[in-house]
């Protein structure tokens, strides 16, 4: 009995498509863009996602730090980004989907680093 499950198994889990291990970008306002530019305070490349947290100052002198999300560690390096891509004390400019809930957050859809090179955040 047992032999004659094992090939209909592997069958069907050949035929399976594949399962995506993302989460869902709920938490984002993916129908608006926000632009941002501030100094790097911190690039974490981490997985499952990367993160840089920005310091941005607002007209009245005011400086708040928002966390932003970016893609997976493989999905940035295949796409130009290094460990060292963005250090502390540098200006970059963010084009963000912010969060729903409205911290000061969101996901970075495109960076571009005081030299004009843009790079490509989300996944």
């Amino acid at each position: 009995m047992r032999k004659s499950i094992l090939p209909l198994t592997l069958a069907v889990m050949l035929a399976m498509p594949a399962a995506s291990a993302h989460h869902s970008p709920a938490m984002f306002k993916m129908d608006t863009r926000i632009s941002l530019s501030g100094t790097v305070r911190e690039f974490q490349w981490t997985n499952p996602h990367s993160y840089i947290q920005l310091l941005v100052t607002d007209e009245s002198g005011v400086e708040t730090e928002w966390s932003l999300e970016l893609g997976a560690v493989n999905y940035l390096y295949n796409r130009g980004w290094r460990p060292s891509t963005l250090k502390p004390g540098q200006m970059i400019s963010v084009t963000i989907a912010p969060l729903i809930n409205g911290s000061k957050g969101g996901l970075a859809i495109e960076v571009t680093t005081v030299d004009g090179r843009k790079l490509d955040g989300s996944n």
